[in-house]
Order: structure tokens, then C-alpha cells, then sequence
């Protein structure tokens, strides 16, 4: 039997299982049958921490199939992943922490929303332990592979969400991003990666990484999922102290912001940068293209692990290294333990150099309505991360480092391969509340900037993603 060529390999796109859904060519119980199949047959393969089992997931398709306006649900029996520093009432949240773990005695409301529209839980999944990570190698539940080779990293921390959708496992995940959690497993794993405005989407029931920062964030095999999803759970939270209300902003043809080529670093990752250059290129037919600096961006970011935030990670889990040091990770517990050096007068310090380079950062958006960046300098082996778990995390969050500290919006697209093999992705920045606006131009770049398995720069088709049709897409 031949083994799948090396990439993603996500299933139907949402608009197909929904069409297949309520045309009545499948049925919740058929769809949920084949995801516990394959879920099934992924065996331990580091994606999943806890999974519903097979009559808990017949149960919920039977309820969606008994509702008699159940096929009018914006993701009637669509299946979905959540990452596990995400409440589930009823189910332990584990932040991928044995001994941390606590079971949930109420639903995140982002969750709570997927399910009234229909949507079916099928598991949590794996992250770097309590989300201090961007790589993937940071959990006592096993080290995910990127889907492009066995020796490369996944991406993390929310790993376990990217392969579950690249896999074809499940249409699209539930994840976090606070430095690029989101974004920089999207970008190993070929799919894409949406990280909301802070406040959009709601984070009641996430365990904190750093709070001030912190975004839910969504994972799918296109950006038209993306947007059914987000158009789903994007609410107000009165609960939420960072809440805030959506603005569906459009534009014609976009102001599309680069940065001088020649400054971009790659960590002399010479095919990367000849991808990335060769993606940049195929953007002219997406709008207009203005030159922007790069170093705001690059400065804000330094302040994330060179700077106190590093310290806002221990409001949440100081008491917890303090009392039980063998049960954390022992490079997540160097991570934390270092947030004990900085002081208030470094906070203060930070806070003002951040608020001068976000208003330097403000007024780019007068010229451009985007900011088109790599997602990641550079791929890196899980060998390369396992003998320098520090530095090489730090290099992975290059560009995704300022996202949050700068109140930004992003959204992260396959942009075809490196001449030898590894995923080339795109970033697509935009100023807060701007989403809609970011959806738009990343859709329009999947359009021309190439797609997983084509060299960058490649022209595609239709921005749906690569299909490997399950059999209950046309079960009767």
C-alpha cells in the first residue's frame, strides 16, 4: 500500500460537510463514526490528550439528528478539537500537567457556542505544558511530528489542535495564541491559523498563560472554515475584563504592507527565504504593495521573553512550581522561574518602550490595511529543539512575538514549499479589530501564493484545501 505523500491532509472543507449534512448524503452518526475511525487509527501519536469515545459521540450526533431544526445549525454536526488548557465541564483540563490537572465544572463559552450551533466535540489535545512553548516538545503526553517529516517539530504550543486539522481528523480545532501558539503550528503543518483581536473571542475557562496577552484562536484547512467558525463563536463576555465587540470592517483593494526583503532574517535558512521571497512576489495580484519597516515589529517582540511578561506566567502557576517542582517540565520550569528576576520598575520600563513602538506601529496602518510577514524564520528538527530547547524556541517566534503585545490581528496561510521539502508560510498582520479585513487578504492570498505541496509562489485554485474525502461524506 502506498503510503500519503509527505503535508497536510485535511478532510471536506465545513461548506461540504455541511452540504453533505443537510442534503441528508450523510449523517452526524455516519461523520462521527469515521472521525472515531480515524482518530482510532492515528494510535498514540501525540495529537490527543483525552478523546470522547464512540457512544458518547454516537449520543451527540443522535440528539443533533433527533432536533428537528438541528440541519439549519450554522455547523450542524461538524466535529471539532479543543486544546487542553480549554475548560470542559465534566472533563479534567490537564494543560498538558499531570498532576495541575482539575476537571471543569463549566464549558469555556467559545466551546459552549460551537456546541449550540451544532458542532460535536471529539477530544482535547496536546500542547506545550501550560502553553509555554512554541515548538511541541514540551508535554509528558508524547512529541507530535509535523506532518512534512517525522525529525521536524509540529509547532506548539498548540500542536495537538494543527495536526488534529492536518491530519483530516477533524475539520478544524479550538487553540490559544500568546506568542504565536497558534500561528507557528499552523505555519509547520501547512493549514491555517487565525488569531483573533484580544476580546473577540471570549476567555473565560482558558488556564492563563499570560492573561493580559492571551487569545483564543482557531485552526482550519481553509479560511472559508475559519470564517464560518468565527462568525460562530466572535461574541461579547460581559465575564470577560478584556471583551470586546466585533467590527466587520472591508476594504477594496488592499494596502498591502512588506518589509524590505534584504532585512527579513531566515537564520541563514537560504531555501526558506528564496520561498518566501518567491511567495512575497505572487502577492501583486492581491492589492497594492507598500513598503513598511520591519524593526517595530521585531523590538516589540524581543520584549516578550527578554522582558517581564515572562513574569505575568507566574500569577497563574508560582504556587504550583513552588509546591510541586517534579511535575513541571524541566525547560517550561526554567521558562517560569525566570519571571522571578524582573521588577516593577522593569515592568513600567517595558510598558512605556512597548507603548512608544505601538504607536509607531499605529500610524503605519494611515498607508496599508495589512502587514504581510513570515510566520517563522525557519523550520527546525525536534533533535535541533531537544538540545537547545531555549534559544531555538526563542528563533521559531521571531515574527509572532509582537502580535499581542502590539493588540494585533493575524492570520497565518500555506504559501507552497521550500525547494527541499518544508512548509513556506505567510502572515497576514492587521490592527486590532481589523479580522474581517485580514480573512479577506489571506483568502486572496491562498488564491495565487501557492498552496501545500507546490513550490512557492505557485499559482491554485479555489481556497478549499486539499480534500481526502472520508467515507461518510457520501454514506446514505
Amino acid at each position: 500500500m502506498l503510503s500519503e505523500p509527505a503535508g497536510p491532509h485535511p478532510g471536506p472543507s465545513i461548506a461540504e460537510l455541511l452540504d453533505a449534512l443537510r442534503t441528508g448524503r450523510t449523517t452526524p452518526t455516519a461523520l462521527v463514526d469515521t472521525v472515531a475511525d480515524r482518530v482510532s487509527a492515528a494510535g498514540a501519536d501525540g495529537i490527543w490528550i483525552s478523546t470522547v469515545g464512540r457512544a458518547d459521540l454516537r449520543a451527540r450526533a443522535a440528539e443533533l439528528e433527533a432536533d428537528p431544526g438541528g440541519r439549519t445549525l450554522p455547523l450542524y454536526g461538524i466535529p471539532f478539537a479543543v486544546k487542553d488548557s480549554i475548560d470542559i465541564a465534566g472533563l479534567p483540563t490537564t494543560c498538558a500537567c499531570p498532576d495541575y490537572a482539575s476537571v471543569a465544572a463549566e464549558t469555556a463559552p467559545v466551546v459552549t457556542r460551537l456546541l449550540d450551533a451544532g458542532a460535536v466535540f471529539v477530544g482535547k489535545t496536546n500542547l506545550d505544558q501550560f502553553a509555554t512553548g512554541l515548538n511541541g516538545t514540551r508535554s509528558p503526553y508524547g512529541i507530535p511530528s509535523s506532518v512534512y517529516g517525522p525529525d521536524l517539530i509540529s509547532g506548539g504550543s498548540s500542536s495537538g489542535s494543527a495536526l488534529a486539522v492536518a491530519t483530516g481528523q477533524v475539520p478544524f480545532a479550538v487553540a490559544t495564541d500568546t506568542a504565536g501558539s497558534g500561528r507557528v503550528p499552523a505555519a509547520l503543518n501547512g493549514i491555517v491559523g487565525l488569531k483573533p483581536s484580544r476580546g473577540l473571542l471570549s476567555t473565560v475557562g482558558l488556564v492563563p498563560a499570560c492573561r493580559s496577552l492571551d487569545c483564543m484562536s482557531l485552526m482550519g484547512g481553509s479560511v472559508d472554515d475559519l470564517r464560518r467558525v468565527f462568525d460562530v463563536v466572535a461574541a461579547v463576555d460581559p465575564r470577560d475584563p478584556w471583551s470586546r465587540p466585533r467590527e466587520r470592517r472591508r476594504v477594496g483593494r488592499p494596502r498591502i504592507g512588506l518589509p524590505p526583503g534584504a532585512e527579513l532574517p531566515f537564520d541563514d535558512d537560504g531555501p526558506m527565504r528564496r520561498a518566501h521571497l518567491a511567495a512575497r512576489a505572487a502577492l501583486l495580484p492581491t492589492g497594492q504593495v507598500v513598503e513598511v519597516p520591519l524593526a517595530p515589529f521585531l523590538q516589540a517582540g524581543e520584549l516578550l521573553y527578554h522582558g517581564p511578561w515572562v513574569a505575568e506566567r507566574l500569577v497563574e502557576f508560582d504556587d504550583f512550581l513552588s509546591t510541586h517542582p517534579d511535575s513541571v517540565h524541566p525547560v517550561v520550569a526554567t521558562v517560569l522561574a525566570g519571571g522571578r528576576r524582573y521588577t516593577a520598575v522593569d515592568t513600567f520600563r517595558a510598558q512605556h518602550r512597548l507603548q512608544e513602538l505601538r504607536a509607531e506601529v499605529a500610524q503605519l496602518w494611515d498607508g496599508v490595511d495589512v502587514v504581510v510577514l513570515p510566520t517563522v524564520p525557519t523550520t527546525l528538527t525536534i533533535a535541533e529543539v531537544l538540545a537547545d530547547p531555549i534559544d531555538t524556541n526563542t528563533r521559531l517566534g521571531l515574527y509572532t512575538h509582537a502580535g499581542n503585545l502590539l493588540d494585533l490581528c493575524a492570520v497565518v496561510v500555506p504559501a507552497g514549499l521550500t525547494d527541499d521539502g518544508r512548509p513556506c508560510s505567510l502572515m497576514v498582520l492587521g490592527p486590532a479589530l481589523a479580522d474581517d479585513v485580514v480573512l479577506e487578504v489571506a483568502a486572496g492570498i491562498v488564491a495565487t501564493a501557492g498552496r501545500p505541496g507546490t513550490p512557492a509562489g505557485a499559482a491554485n485554485r479555489a481556497d478549499d484545501g486539499p480534500l481526502v474525502t472520508p467515507h461518510a461524506l457520501h454514506a446514505t
